[in-house]
Order: structure tokens, then C-alpha cells, then sequence
């Protein structure tokens, strides 16, 4: 892949795509700028050598239509007090209007178009419809500049496309969790532990199928906890489950005994008698999950446990909450894996979506961690060994 080193920036003008899909209040505050803080690098380096930076990125998903409660507004104001330099948000969608604006820039000043997901073309199922957009960016961009790690698994106008008709690189931060999830498939220290939660088993087999032969311990919490327990024989009330997934989950309790490896399941739970933050709660054994009620957290034995191993390791890599991190009576396993790998000596990673949300959510310090992904749906595909559309264009373009 190339770097940013490989490309002629000084005064050029370049399109920089960017991840800042964040999460906004009911004000429209934003209530996590990681992503944004995330790119800085790559926008210093760009704009302090001169060149015109124009930042592609996209929130949420307003399906080819223009709502207003997705603007990219409030990031452009972010980026304002980041930088320390104004940031203009181009909501014009006229190709020919945005071309002079953009040609009117001062090198070294930073831009932002509006959301490129306003206009359905980005997102297009149709190669030659995303090519046709891409074609409108590449009449004012000299150079392209992925840094959009989030995206780096979307088959995207300005993921795929604009990569192909203009010189490409990867950014700072594209490069940063490239060598992070190559060094994790394929170099990691041992011992090697991944913690692995949420809500479905579905969502995770891939990662599981590919992660199995490489790790020493995969600890399984979340959810997805329970469908494990069904393969064992055992009662999960009304725990959530996916019985369609049973004898794949058995599959790999085998092929874990027959490796070696060390899969750890919750002994315990935190149970509700219902899915409420006030609800009747009780700590019980695995096996003992009585009818009518269901679990929502792993428990203070399972605490232990993980944190025992995760100790004992050398690189840990965590995606996926033990409960519902949500609801303070349900946090408390989720949090203890986060401080478990902050006060472990061991390479950490958090790959990105709720497991990064709940870190600032339960006020984790964010600093202790050696890696904190902004890619979860790109982060956990990496780890399922795919290969990314997004990184397939750059490194074809070297």
C-alpha cells in the first residue's frame, strides 16, 4: 500500500476520505469525536505541507437523500476547534459549483463536503453509478488520500472508485490499523487471548472460524454467551439465543478441544427477570439459569476468570460487550474486562464498535490501551481474514 510519503501533496489539491460516522445527542452534540481526533494526523500532515484539503466522509445512513439531521455540521465545527483553523462545510451539490469553490481554495486550509451518503450514487449497488460520482470528485482532486478505516470494508464511491482514477495512498491512520490487524493474524505475541461478546454468535463466526488456529485462550461472554450454552445441553431460560447456530457452536468447541486451545465460558450470570434497568436481579451459576429469566451480564466469578487470563497474556484483543454495558446493574463484566487490560502488561486492542462505546461510556481511561480501532464492521472482517475493498485499491495501485 502506499504512503503518504510516495505522493507529490505540496500544493495539491487532495480528497482525503474520512470516517466520521459519530454518534450525536438529541441537540445534535457530538458525544464521541474518537474517529475525528483519529484522522488529525493525516490532516496535519496534508495541510502542513501545503496542500488543499477537501475531507469526503459520510454519517449515518440517509439512503441517497438529504436529512438534515445528519449534516456533517457539527463535525465541521468539531474539526474547527481541533485544528484551530476554520473548517468550511460545501453543502452546495452542484458538481460545477463545488469544482470553483474548491478551486478557490488557499493551500493548506482544510474543507469538508456535506455528507457524501446525501447523494445515492455513493452507495450504489451499480459500479458504473459510483463511478460517475467518483468522476466529479476527480475533476478537482489531484491526489486521494484514504483514511477512512471505518469504510475501508464498503465497495464505495469514495472508498473504491475515486481510489481508481486519481494517485492513491493510505493515510496515518489507514496504515496505523492495517499493520495493527496484519501483526494480529499473523505475528502476534503469545500468549495470545481474544475476548470475544455482544449480542449474536452469528455476527462472530467468521471471526471465530479464522482466529481459532492462531490464539491460546478466546473468552466468550455477551449474548452470544448463551447459544454456547444451548451446544452444551444446558437450561438458558429466556437468555438470548440462535439455535440455528448450535452445531456450528459445537463445531468449535471441538476444534478448540483438538487444538489446544483454551475457550473459556461464563460459570456465572447476572440474571433479570426482565429487560429492564430496574428489574429483579440474581447472580447464578451457569447451569442454574431458572425458567423466565434471562441473563444479561456475566458474573463476578467470570470477572475473575477472564481477568486471570488476561493478566497471563501477552497480546489481548477485545471486541464485543459482556452485557448490557448500558444499564449500570448489567456493566459491571464489561468493565472489568476493560480494566483487566488496562492494568495488564499485555498488547491491547479494542476493535472498535460498542466495545470502544462502552469505554467511554463506563469513563475507561482510553489512554491505557495500545489500540483502539474506529472500525468495527472493517475491524472484525480484517480479523475473519477478508480481504477489504477499500485496502484491495490501494495496494493495487502501488
Amino acid at each position: 500500500m502506499r504512503s503518504l510519503t510516495d505522493l507529490p501533496v505540496e500544493g495539491s489539491t487532495v480528497a482525503l476520505r474520512c470516517d466520521f460516522n459519530v454518534p450525536l445527542d438529541d441537540s445534535g452534540l457530538i458525544t464521541d469525536d474518537l474517529r475525528i481526533r483519529a484522522a488529525i494526523p493525516t490532516i496535519e500532515f496534508l495541510s502542513g505541507r501545503l496542500a488543499a484539503v477537501v475531507i469526503l466522509a459520510h454519517m449515518g445512513r440517509p439512503k441517497g437523500k438529504v436529512v438534515p439531521s445528519l449534516s456533517l455540521a457539527p463535525v465541521a465545527q468539531r474539526l474547527t476547534e481541533l485544528l484551530g483553523e476554520p473548517v468550511h462545510l460545501i453543502t452546495e451539490t452542484d458538481p460545477l459549483i463545488v469544482r470553483q469553490e474548491i478551486s478557490r481554495l488557499a493551500p493548506g486550509s482544510v474543507t469538508l463536503l456535506e455528507n457524501v451518503r446525501f447523494d445515492p450514487r455513493e452507495t450504489s449497488k451499480i459500479t458504473e453509478e459510483r463511478m460517475n460520482l467518483a468522476r466529479e470528485w476527480a475533476l478537482w482532486a489531484d491526489l486521494y488520500v484514504a483514511d477512512g478505516f471505518g469504510v475501508m470494508h464498503r465497495a464505495q464511491a469514495s472508498v473504491t472508485e475515486l481510489a481508481e482514477l486519481v494517485p492513491s495512498a493510505g493515510g496515518l491512520l489507514v496504515a496505523k490499523e492495517s499493520k495493527v490487524f496484519s501483526t494480529l493474524l499473523q505475528g502476534a505475541d503469545r500468549p495470545y487471548t481474544v475476548v470475544l461478546g455482544g449480542s449474536k454468535v452469528s455476527d462472530k463466526l467468521g471471526v471465530i472460524a479464522s482466529l481459532l488456529p492462531r490464539v491460546d485462550n478466546l473468552l466468550i461472554g455477551g449474548g452470544m454467551a448463551y447459544t454456547f450454552l444451548l451446544a452444551k445441553g444446558l437450561s438458558i431460560g429466556t437468555s438470548l439465543q440462535e439455535p440455528d447456530f448450535v452445531e456450528t457452536v459445537r463445531e468449535f468447541l471441538q476444534q478448540a478441544s483438538n487444538l489446544g486451545v483454551n475457550l473459556v465460558l461464563p460459570v456465572d450470570f447476572v440474571i433479570a427477570s426482565e429487560f429492564s434497568p430496574d428489574s429483579d436481579t440474581r447472580i447464578v451459576k451457569a447451569d442454574q439459569i431458572p425458567d423466565g429469566w434471562m441473563g444479561l451480564d456475566i458474573g463476578p466469578e467470570t470477572c475473575k476468570d477472564f481477568s486471570r487470563v488476561i493478566q497471563q497474556s501477552k497480546t489481548v484483543v477485545w471486541n464485543g460487550p459482556m452485557g448490557v454495558f448500558e444499564m449500570p446493574a448489567f456493566a459491571q463484566g464489561t468493565l472489568s474486562v476493560a480494566q483487566a487490560m488496562t492494568e495488564s502488561n499485555a498488547f491491547t486492542v479494542i476493535g472498535g464498535g460498542d466495545s470502544a462505546a462502552a469505554v467511554r461510556l463506563l469513563d475507561v481511561d482510553a489512554t491505557k490501551f495500545d489500540h483502539i480501532s474506529t472500525g468495527g464492521g472493517a475491524s472484525l472482517e480484517f480479523l475473519e481474514g477478508k480481504s477489504l475493498p477499500g485496502l484491495a485499491i490501494l495496494e493495487g495501485n502501488q
